[in-house]
C-alpha cells in the first residue's frame, strides 16, 4: 500500500483533485490531462505542415512574375502539372482567379481548384485550395538578390478538424522531404523558362 506522504502526491497532481471543473476545462481546451489523470500535456488538435524553398533566377522581376501568373499555361512550363482549367477569372488583376490544377499523386491524376487571394505584382501572390480536410495556402514571393531574383515558394498545409489532424502527423513526419522535392522541381522548372526565354 502507499504511504499517506505518496497518495497526498498523487492527489495533488491530479487536475480532477485539484479542481472539480478541471476535467471539463481540460476536455474544453484539448488537453490529454482531461484523459489522463497524473499528466498534463497538450495535443497539437490543429498540427500545420509548412514546407518552403527557393531559387535564385537571372532574369528581371517583370519576367519571372510574368511566368509565374501565366496560371492559364502552367501546365507548359511546371512539368509536375497535367492539366490547367480556368473556372473563374476576376474582372482585373490575379485576386479572385480561380483554376483547377491536376498533379499525378502516386500514379493517379488528382485536381485541385485553388483561387488567388492576396497579391502584389512583381512582389507576391498567395493561393487557397480546401480538400480532404485540409486547407493548404502557398505563396509564391520574390525578393531581390546580389545575383538575380530569388523566388520562394511556401506551402502550408493546415487540418481541418480530427481526422485530418491525425493524417497531418505522418505527413509532417514523413513527407515534408517528398514535398519539398516537389516544390523544388517545380522552381527549376520556373527559373528554367525564364532564364532560357532571355537567352
Amino acid at each position: 500500500m502507499p504511504s499517506e506522504r505518496i497518495r497526498s502526491r498523487l492527489r495533488a497532481g491530479n487536475p480532477t483533485r485539484r479542481n472539480p471543473d478541471a476535467y471539463a476545462t481540460d476536455r474544453a481546451r484539448g488537453h490529454a490531462g482531461a484523459l489522463l489523470p497524473f499528466v498534463a500535456v497538450p495535443i497539437p488538435w490543429e498540427i500545420a505542415v509548412i514546407v518552403e524553398a527557393r531559387t535564385t533566377i537571372s532574369g528581371a522581376k517583370s519576367a519571372i512574375w510574368a511566368t509565374i501568373t501565366d496560371i492559364a499555361n502552367a501546365a507548359s512550363i511546371i512539368r509536375g502539372i497535367e492539366r490547367i482549367e480556368i473556372v473563374g477569372t476576376p474582372d482585373q488583376g490575379l485576386v479572385g482567379l480561380k483554376w483547377r490544377e491536376t498533379r499525378m499523386l502516386f500514379g493517379k491524376p488528382v485536381a485541385v481548384e485553388k483561387w488567388i487571394t492576396q497579391a502584389v505584382e512583381n512582389e507576391f501572390y498567395e493561393t487557397r485550395a480546401e480538400s480532404d480536410g485540409f486547407v493548404f495556402v502557398t505563396t509564391m514571393r520574390l525578393s531581390q538578390a546580389d545575383d538575380g531574383v530569388t523566388l520562394t515558394s511556401s506551402h502550408d498545409s493546415r487540418p481541418q478538424g480530427f481526422v485530418a489532424t491525425l493524417q497531418a502527423i505522418p505527413m509532417k513526419l514523413l513527407f515534408k522531404g517528398v514535398i519539398r522535392k516537389a516544390i523544388l522541381e517545380d522552381l527549376r522548372d520556373i527559373k528554367a523558362t525564364v532564364e532560357h526565354g532571355a537567352a
